[in-house]
């Protein structure tokens, strides 16, 4: 595992991604709307009977057992970007979050005309979120891929995705941050324990088994099965090719198919994508490796939450590449059948 401190500040190339625009349609299953109005959301918190879902606009929607949404103040360091899917992104309560009232969060601001990526610690205080201490900054970005989901590991590890800063190279590139899956030791320095990767947004674990969702090129979106040390292949290889040395994905959407994955979690041997251009909540059959449903018509779908009896997304519709419909964003629960 690589250590990686500070990274060096430069600009990034400015690129496109497999993301469009999607207009809701009618639902294939059983949901139910429990909160609605949140504002372009992007990383699901739940504690208790409590929502904390970070804003791309910089605030964090509470929402109480009510379904009552609160959009909390968030005081960053850096004033936000205003680049494109830029802002306030991933976010996550701490483990001892009831106690401490503590979490980590991840935006992409602005510095001397550039866009940047950070990943620091928030404290909650009488309803507003201060910046308390910055824990990474000055990651490289562009205009586009910026990762930044956070999860806190089965491990208790805090773990983030970085995406390539559309700058391919960079992947490969083990003295950047970029185009890697960091874990932040107890010394509070992030290592590197994965590499090879474009644009990494989602990350959840079944028992010991570590898995991370990653936009591909234009197709070729990847659900990859992540182990320390091993290089994901990224610009070299994607999708269904194979070299020694790298590491093909557990499932791929291949060539003739776009998902654009983002947030995703595990439920009884069931992999929950959500997909943004899929415009579906994907279900993989872990066991199989097979989709076994496509739960649609709300639009893009940024994030999903299994609390081990429940599964919870929200919409992302508000994000500027959706069409809104009435009341979105919107954080859903799929009912039970």
């Amino acid at each position: 595992m690589k250590k990686f401190m500070i990274p060096l500040l430069f600009l990034s190339i400015v690129a496109g991604c497999n993301d469009a625009p999607a207009k809701p349609e009618e639902a294939t299953a059983p949901t139910e709307a429990i909160a609605t109005g949140l504002d372009a959301p992007w990383s699901i918190n739940k504690n208790g009977e409590e929502f904390y879902i970070s804003e791309r606009s910089g605030t964090v929607a509470h929402i109480d057992k009510t379904g009552k949404v609160t959009h909390q103040t968030v005081e960053f360091s850096d004033p936000l970007s205003n680049a494109a899917v830029a802002g306030f992104l991933g976010f996550v309560l701490a483990a001892d979050f009831s106690d401490t009232a503590q979490a980590f969060g991840y935006y992409v601001y602005d510095r001397d005309g550039s866009p940047y990526n950070k990943i620091a610690r928030f404290q909650l205080e009488n309803g507003i979120w201060k910046e308390s201490s910055v824990l990474l900054e000055g990651i490289p970005t562009g205009n586009v891929h910026h990762g930044g989901r956070l999860e806190i590991g089965k491990d208790g590890a805090l773990y983030a995705t970085i995406g390539d800063a559309s700058e391919p190279d960079l992947a490969q590139d083990m003295g950047s941050v970029n185009g890697k899956i960091l874990r932040l030791n107890e010394n509070n320095e992030f290592l590197i324990f994965s590499s090879g990767h474009r644009n990494p947004q989602g990350m959840a674990w079944d028992n010991g088994t570590m898995y991370a969702s990653e936009h591909g090129q234009s197709a070729n979106d990847e659900i990859n099965i992540i182990e320390e040390g091993n290089n994901y292949g990224w610009p070299i290889i994607e999708g269904t090719a194979e070299q020694d040395g790298l590491e093909s994905p557990f499932y791929t959407t291949g060539s003739g198919d776009t998902w654009a994955p983002s947030g995703i979690d595990v439920q009884d041997g069931m992999l929950y994508v959500a997909a943004l251009r899929g415009t579906a909540l994907k279900v993989i059959d872990l066991e199989t490796g097979e989709v076994a449903d496509s739960i649609e018509g709300f639009g893009r779908v940024r994030d999903v939450y299994a609390d081990g009896e429940e599964i919870y997304f929200i919409t992302n519709n508000t994000d500027g590449r959706g069409t809104p419909s009435e009341g979105d964003d919107k954080l859903y629960r799929l009912s039970r059948e």
